[in-house]
């Protein structure tokens, strides 16, 4: 099974699963997004990422030029526990 079948099976199991108000707040915010332009603004395969500085999770200050000099970066964005 290809990664797009595994993520459509994973959304018919959620949408089956969760309270219809919960699935109908997603879809109107899903819809929202798509309407706002904000989404074909967002980077895709082959675009170059700006460079910025963060904290990791020792606290230190990594800028991700200063990475891409030492090879290849892999980003991984965590949006915390909800």
């Amino acid at each position: 099974m290809g990664l797009q079948e595994k993520l459509d099976a994973q959304k018919k199991e959620l949408e089956s699963a969760a309270p219809k108000q919960a699935i109908d707040i997603m879809h109107k915010a899903t819809e929202d997004l798509k309407a706002s332009g904000m989404a074909d603004k967002a980077k895709t395969i082959g675009d170059k990422a700006p460079d910025f500085s963060l904290e990791d999770y020792r606290g230190e200050t990594v800028n991700l030029y200063e990475k891409f000099k030492q090879g290849p970066v892999v980003l991984g964005f965590y949006r915390g526990g909800w």
